[in-house]
């Protein structure tokens, strides 16, 4: 466990919100929380992470996508059906990142910085 404080409203810096069964809960945090703050989702200091082990991660992925959320770090390795010049369209245009698995408390402090 990593203490990783909270925010100056009480709320921790950290929220797991499950497996990717939960996505849409999550999304309904984030969408709600967007409204409540007349904002949108990509304006939020928000980070996604998707372990990617299971092909409904694909479903995930693909919804996170239609829905236009940007910024989600993707791992412990990119699906093997993407062709460099597809992971090149999702980095441009969804700035898609590859999560540092290798250095999981690096990611979780460039998480915490929304880089």
């Amino acid at each position: 466990d990593q203490q990783l404080g909270t925010l100056p409203n009480g709320l921790p810096r950290l929220l797991d919100m499950g497996q990717c069964n939960d996505a849409y809960s999550a999304l309904v945090v984030a969408t709600e929380l967007a409204k409540a703050l007349n904002t949108d989702v990509n304006s939020l200091p928000l980070s996604l992470d998707i372990s990617w082990f299971e092909q409904k991660a694909v479903a995930v992925l693909l919804t996170l996508l239609n829905l236009g959320v940007k910024n989600i770090r993707l791992g412990p390795q990119l699906p093997a059906f993407c062709t460099p010049d597809m992971i090149d369209l999702l980095v441009k245009t969804f700035d898609l990142k590859a999560a540092d698995t290798m250095h999981p408390e690096d990611e979780v402090k460039r998480m915490m910085a929304n880089a």
